[in-house]
């Protein structure tokens, strides 16, 4: 019985590990995280220069959130976490104007942020993810990433880590 007991513990333990590793995974499902070598404050100037870089194609950055500063507001201290919202309204706009919903997940947002160790990171969702996961999520088409995105977002945040 000692031993039913201790497998039915371990075969518990091993489920267990399996369900909060999945959930882990799941949650990074579309999620491009790169390393930085930079401090957040020049991963974030270099990333915002390479997208006003890409102003002749469209290219903007619209606003930035500092969520360390609204938690030192708050009392509380937390490591660099800042969102860049990013786009390019030529190609989104038309989009929103025939689908409004669209507008709660897009534009494209980058975040750069700080793990305990100290190092710096910057995450964003995948072209793939943008458009086969959140386009259809608003009625729109499952379709295939155009690959001038991919290569841009892939310019702009390699020139912003590297």
């Amino acid at each position: 019985m000692k031993a039913a007991g201790r497998s039915f513990a371990y075969l518990t333990s091993l489920v267990m590990l399996t369900v909060v590793a999945t959930a882990a995974l799941a949650a990074d499902a579309g999620l491009v995280t790169k390393p930085s070598r930079y401090s957040a404050d020049e991963t974030i100037a270099r990333f915002e220069a390479a997208v006003k870089g890409k102003a002749g194609a469209g290219f903007k950055v619209f606003t930035r959130i500092d969520h360390a500063a609204a938690a030192k507001e708050a009392g509380l201290a937390m490591r660099p976490r800042t969102v860049i919202v990013f786009g390019n309204p030529k190609l989104g706009t038309p989009v929103m104007i025939k689908t409004p919903l669209l507008a709660i997940d897009v534009p494209p947002k980058a975040l750069v942020w700080e793990d305990d160790q100290g190092k710096v990171w910057l995450s964003y969702n995948s072209a793939d993810y943008l458009y086969r996961t959140i386009y259809p999520r608003h009625g729109l088409s499952d379709v295939t990433p155009p690959k001038a995105f991919v290569n841009v977002m892939e310019e702009m945040t390699d020139y912003a880590t590297k």
